[in-house]
């Protein structure tokens, strides 16, 4: 188990940096923007959000390519490998068609659905630039997520940190326009972004791994792939809209309970990232194993993907209840925010226990076949959040709100190890059915 231990962390380290470095670089965007009143955050907001949104579907290709493509290698397929890598690249094709293009096309209706007057006007403008060049995105997504497949971390990683350290470089020189450089505003937000797109995809094309196949066969592949992706998809996209409706129960209780959700929040996100690079870690390296159809190694993969989760978890929650306080102090010095952003990061605590171990272990059930426990538990779980953060915001307040968040994970937790105890104790290699109980 020490083993496969050291290998999650060495997979997972790099994912966690990733993913960092892209959350660290919309903050400081956001700074940027922020310069230039409310309508242009709400703008860049609100794009933020449709982004988001088409992130699900977008999750459902790439979480699906590393899954497949680690689980061929694993088999020795170099063919299937190669099938899964074309079938990649033509639904992330048919995939932008299918998105950006309706997408454009009504760009001032989504603007205007959400937001009105100034604020309506920027986010049309942003989304004018965003969804033409919405296949960057796509394939960088698809390109990194080859990378993971064949076992390499590092090199996403190590584009992502290109990618947002020229964001950081361009947001302001785009938005700000000193010197004799043009004030673009909004859309220079969004050029700045597909900027650093455009020249982290094409590096990364240049180094892709090349593994080619018979074209024969490509179909099923793709087939395979948004199989394998759909329950990844499905439980981000579920967690957005949940998300979306316990902001709308934290806006009744006023606009210092929004702010200090929104710092406490971004604080959170820096902690949760490490569950999610586990996930991915466990899922690349589960997929590999079910291939080779090696049970011993699965079953010690489990147990350290268990154990890592919970420590981690531990160390999140430890964090979250001793430095709440120093933490907000950093974003904000208004005591009535501050005690909501401090209040929440303390009842998240709890969150976070149980949260780790079922966004990891979710990654390598998925990985082994277990993808209806993966589903059914999130949907459950995040059910069981809302209703509870409902009851109990009535009685409580905003604290019944994060008291939900609590049960939701221990129920999502719950019927994930029930199911997969059930359902995911043999994994398929070829026409091998192969026990790892």
């Amino acid at each position: 188990m020490r083993e496969q231990s050291i290998r999650l962390a060495r997979l997972a380290g790099p994912v966690y940096a990733e993913l960092l470095s892209g959350v660290i670089a919309t903050v400081i965007g956001m700074f940027w923007v922020a310069g230039l009143g409310g309508a242009a955050v709400a703008a860049v907001t609100l794009a933020g959000t449709v982004e988001n949104l088409l992130l699900g579907l977008v999750l459902v290709v790439a979480s699906g390519v590393s899954v497949r493509l680690a689980r061929a290698l694993g088999a020795g397929d170099r063919d299937e490998a190669g099938r899964i890598t074309r079938a990649a690249w033509r639904l992330c094709g048919l995939g932008t068609l299918a998105l950006a293009v309706p997408g454009f096309l009504l760009r001032d209706r989504i603007a205007a659905a959400f937001l009105d007057g100034e604020a309506a006007a920027r986010a049309a403008e942003y989304l004018t630039v965003a969804f033409p060049v919405f296949g960057l995105f796509f394939a960088q997504r698809v390109a990194d997520e080859l990378f993971k497949g064949a076992g390499d971390t590092r090199t996403p990683m190590r584009i992502a940190l290109l990618s947002n350290a020229l964001l950081l470089v361009l947001d302001p020189l785009l938005i700000l326009g000193p010197g004799p450089l043009p004030a673009l505003g909004v859309p220079g937000a969004a050029l700045a972004l597909a900027a650093s797109r455009a020249v982290a995809l094409a590096v990364t094309l240049r180094l892709r791994p090349r593994i080619s196949g018979p074209v024969r066969g490509v179909g099923a592949a793709a087939v395979g792939i948004l199989r394998a992706g759909a329950p990844f998809g499905l439980d981000f996209t579920a967690r957005m809209a949940v998300g979306t409706a316990q902001l709308a129960l934290v806006a009744g209780f006023g606009v210092a309970a929004v702010a200090g959700y929104g710092i406490g929040y971004r604080l959170l996100l820096v902690l949760t990232m490490a569950f999610y690079a586990l996930r991915q870690a466990a899922a690349i390296r589960a997929a590999r194993l079910a291939g080779a159809g090696r049970a011993e190694p699965l079953r010690d993969l489990r147990r350290a993907t268990a154990r890592l989760s919970a420590g981690l978890g531990a160390a999140a929650a430890l964090l979250a209840a001793g430095a709440a306080g120093s933490l907000t102090a950093l974003f904000t010095d208004d005591r009535t925010v501050t005690a909501q952003s401090v209040g929440f990061l303390h009842l998240t605590a709890l969150y976070l226990l149980p949260y780790a171990p079922a966004v990891a272990l979710g990654g390598y059930h998925q990985a082994t076949g277990a993808g209806r426990a993966l589903v059914v538990s999130a949907v459950s779980g995040l059910g069981a959040q809302l209703g509870a953060a409902v009851v109990l915001s009535g009685w409580l307040g905003v604290d019944g709100v994060w008291l939900g968040q609590v049960l939701g994970a221990i129920v999502q937790l719950a019927v994930l190890v029930a199911l997969a105890r059930g359902g995911s104790g043999r994994v398929e290699r070829g026409s091998v059915l192969v026990s790892v109980e």
